[in-house]
């Protein structure tokens, strides 16, 4: 949506108030002014937030999300137009921090919403996404170092932010070894954090045949470089999916919890392995399309529905293709 703007109003002049994990990612997009705030620092954040833009009263702000906390945060920012999304898409009394909504939609995926905003000031529209996120020369570098090392790959990025998202570290191991015997070597990505490296341990105790394990060491820029490179990425409901589809790399999204169809990888919504279609209808008693936008499947094993059989058959038409 950002690039959306610069391409068409080039002239304009863009804040964007953002996490401080996100901001590494894409904090070298050029003209456009970064604010990070941490959600973790509370009440403190946002008055160094509203003291750090005290001086700007902004001809519109989009008010992208409609939890409690962030339509809170945004009282901080004074704007002429303060953009929100339309009633049926409004939660948690999101209409009562806006002056403005966006057109209604029904059942659109979460990047279209977003340029729902670029639309509600009028902004043309584009024919297909573009991200161009730039990386760090270094980053780009040591990415490019590994790929003559290892030759071509492909990248498992296992671990979700919750273990319930998690697929079977033995399956997991399964589709390592399928692709070895294809002699596509398999490297394992991830965060620093505890469950993305116990996931990883847990994976190669059922399998030695991961080329190389990068969990926990790399930057973002590092693993969006190699995502870059890579032959494909396998990954559940986590950001690894979203970072390989802004690049053109196939990833294959595994989906029991949410919809793919709103929050799946935007070019890669054909390559997801879903059971959430029969999980919802199992626990609501009904079609997923007569079910609110966004309702989530419940459940700590929701995501063994998917066998290994089938992300097997969805890796190797892809290699075909």
């Amino acid at each position: 949506m950002v690039k959306r703007i610069q391409h068409h109003w080039p002239q304009t002049q863009i804040t964007w108030v953002i996490g401080k994990i996100e901001y590494q990612l894409v904090r070298l997009m050029p003209d456009v002014d970064f604010v990070v705030y941490d959600k973790k620092d509370g009440k403190a954040g946002v008055k160094r937030l509203k003291a750090t833009l005290a001086d700007t009263t902004f001809d519109a702000l989009f008010v992208m999300q409609v939890a409690l906390r962030a339509n809170l945060v945004s009282t901080a920012i004074k704007a002429k137009q303060r953009i929100g999304f339309d009633w049926r898409r409004s939660k948690e009394l999101h209409w009562l921090f806006t002056n403005k909504r966006v057109k209604p939609r029904i059942n659109a995926h979460v990047l279209d919403g977003f340029m729902d905003f670029a639309d509600a000031i009028g902004v043309p529209q584009v024919a297909t996404p573009q991200w161009n996120i730039p990386l760090e020369t270094e980053a780009e570098a040591w990415a490019a170092k590994q790929v003559a090392e290892i030759g071509e790959f492909a990248i498992i990025s296992p671990a979700a932010s919750k273990q319930e998202r998690n697929w079977l570290p033995e399956r997991y191991a399964g589709i390592i070894d399928h692709m070895h015997a294809k002699s596509l070597p398999v490297v394992l990505c991830g965060g620093p954090g505890e469950l993305d490296r116990r996931t990883a341990d847990a994976i190669l105790s059922h399998t030695d045949q991961v080329a190389r394990n990068y969990v926990g060491k790399t930057s973002l820029h590092q693993l969006q470089a190699l995502i870059k490179h890579a032959k494909l990425v396998v990954a559940p409901d986590t950001g690894p999916t979203h970072m390989a589809t802004t690049v053109g790399t196939p990833v294959i999204g595994l989906y029991a919890h949410s919809n793919p169809r709103r929050t799946g990888p935007y070019n890669d919504l054909d390559n997801v392995v879903s059971v959430y279609d029969e999980c919802v209808q199992e626990q609501y008693n009904k079609h997923w399309e007569r079910l609110p936008w966004g309702t989530r499947a419940k459940g700590e094993h929701l995501m063994e529905r998917i066998s290994l059989h089938a992300v097997i058959e969805r890796i190797d038409r892809l290699l075909t293709d």
